[in-house]
């Protein structure tokens, strides 16, 4: 099992990079949703030298935006972004017996579809991997205010979970990738500011956090889609 690295409290973002790879001295990617967030962790990333792979769950519900994003991504970079898909039989059972919008009638059916479509998924992604790294902010919701930069992710096998952005706020996230022209997806023009699948996305009203828009029928506490236990 990997030992946890103590992080300065003073650590940028590249710091928490550099520490997560060498402490888990094995392959480590970025999930990768093509939010700001990830743009900006594989921007860092190249910059300082750092050598991580990339994958992304597709979960057959994407924006057309998000696949432009992804395709911008490995024309600027020349990267390799490793694609997972749900198991076709598991998605064609749920919808057979329970319709395309099975998620809008529970918490449970919602859980449901995203075990299906991201959970199970992200399972057979991390297979092999010595730690992962992900876009995660505490400012995004109240599920995520006690993030660590680096901690063991106990249900994935005790590998390292890095989130290099987590003390980031939007105002410089948006100033990072707008200074350094970095692909966006034109979904945030529309007010958008989370994005995930298509059903299960909106745009943000003026007030409201940045994951409103997601699941929107749900509580606050309810909004994790289960890749992110804590």
């Amino acid at each position: 099992m990997n030992a946890v690295p103590e992080v300065p409290a003073n650590a940028t973002a590249q710091d928490i990079l550099r520490l997560g790879i060498e402490a888990v001295q094995g392959p480590v990617k970025l999930a990768c949703s093509f939010s700001l967030e990830d743009v900006a962790i594989i921007e860092l990333a190249k910059e300082a030298g750092l050598e991580i792979g990339v994958f992304a769950l597709d979960t057959g519900r994407l924006n057309e935006e998000t696949y432009e994003v992804a395709d911008a991504l490995t024309e600027r970079y020349r990267i390799k972004i490793d694609w997972y898909f749900p198991k076709h039989e598991a998605v064609e059972k749920l919808e057979r017996e329970k319709g395309l919008f099975s998620f809008r009638e529970s918490l449970e059916n919602r859980h449901e579809c995203c075990h299906i479509r991201k959970v199970e998924p992200l399972g057979r992604a991390l297979q092999g991997l010595a730690g992962w790294i992900t876009g995660m902010r505490r400012e995004h919701n109240v599920t995520r205010t006690d993030l660590k930069a680096i901690e063991l992710d106990q249900l994935n096998g005790g590998i390292l979970k890095l989130n290099p952005l987590l003390d980031w706020n939007e105002a410089q996230l948006l100033q990072f990738v707008q200074e350094r022209r970095l692909p966006q997806n034109r979904l945030l023009q529309q007010g958008y500011r989370s994005i995930g699948c298509a059903p299960c996305t909106r745009a943000v009203q003026p007030g409201e956090d940045a994951r409103a828009g997601r699941w929107w029928w749900e509580n606050p506490e309810h909004k994790e889609c289960g890749l992110h236990r804590r």
